[in-house]
């Protein structure tokens, strides 16, 4: 099947950066996260400022071929995504298994409490347009009961409230795993689901869905739920394969994939290359390795390592 990447934000180790706009061949990329207590950039682009991808010394792999080869390990990237968590909400229920702070936009404090304490936001009430729920370092949030590490971004617009997690990238790949897949398969294919689910994010942080988002919890862009779908072994996975995302003549591959063949065959067989989950499953319990079983899916494309720099 064909394979497409994005032209964005990603410089290959080698080249030369190109202009910082999506519809050149590279865009600048950032990389830390905005500080505690202060508001973060909306530009996509800003996110991405300084993040390089440094590929395998062989370059792309050859169409057929099956290993993709690991390019060198880096130092860990501090990379925060945003993602909209709850949208058009008249009511929130807020809390935090540690201290906790209601945040304005420049950092004063509206309100805080201990660990349990509840919070109740209606889009009624005279909220400022955006507030932050913060707890201690360690502590998770919660919004309707559900755990996020991070933080929550709470705007108050017209039509609801919109909640938009802020946190960083390699949590938010752990999550997204064990919501895809049962984390009780094989790891291998646990760990080419995060490499998949990580280029997917990444594709979607340079042309977010919004000004205060990059993309959605749903399957309308991948499953993500928070600390519901942890476990070590989904963790375990986005650790082992941390920064590595599959990159394709200097860009970033969009990696779709679905639950099996004739599912992404339906669904993205007009838009190229798809991994089947089942699949990969299949191949990891044959014995193939995460990078085996990406290269069968996504021939052409050869594994990138974000890292800091631009050349």
């Amino acid at each position: 099947m064909g394979l497409g990447a994005l032209g964005i934000g990603f410089v290959a180790q080698g080249l030369m950066p190109g202009p910082a706009t999506l519809s050149g061949p590279m865009l600048d990329a950032v990389l830390e996260a905005p500080p505690q207590h202060s508001a973060p950039r909306s530009n996509a682009r800003d996110d991405l400022q300084g993040v390089a991808a440094q590929r395998a010394s062989r370059g792309p792999a050859p169409s057929g071929a099956v290993a993709l080869e690991e390019p060198a390990r880096g130092r860990p990237l501090n990379l925060e995504i945003r993602v909209a968590v709850e949208r058009q909400a008249s009511r929130l229920e807020l809390s935090a298994s540690g201290s906790w702070w209601l945040r304005r936009r420049d950092g004063g404090v509206l309100q805080s409490g201990p660990a349990g304490q509840g919070l109740t936001l209606s889009s009624g009430d005279a909220l400022p347009p955006e507030v932050w729920l913060e707890s201690s370092p360690g502590a998770t949030v919660l919004l309707n009961g559900r755990p996020y590490e991070g933080r929550l971004r709470v705007l108050n617009q017209s039509d609801g409230l919109l909640v938009v997690n802020h946190l960083p990238l390699e949590r938010y790949v752990a999550s997204v795993v064990g919501a895809e897949m049962p984390s009780s398969w094989d790891l291998e294919a646990l760990k080419a689901q995060a490499v998949a689910a990580r280029s997917y994010a990444l594709a979607h942080m340079a042309r977010p869905a919004s000004s205060h988002w990059h993309l959605g919890d749903t399957t309308r862009w991948q499953a993500y739920r928070g600390l519901n779908s942890v476990t070590s072994r989904t963790r375990l996975a986005a650790e082992q394969t941390a920064g590595l995302i599959l990159s394709y003549q200097g860009g970033i591959v969009e990696s779709l994939y679905a639950a099996n063949s004739q599912i992404s065959a339906e669904a993205h067989g007009h838009l190229g290359a798809s991994m089947s989950q089942e699949g990969a499953q299949a191949l990891a319990s044959s014995g193939q390795r995460y990078n085996q079983i990406l290269g069968h899916y996504y021939r052409g494309a050869s594994l990138a390592r974000l890292r800091l720099g631009a050349g």
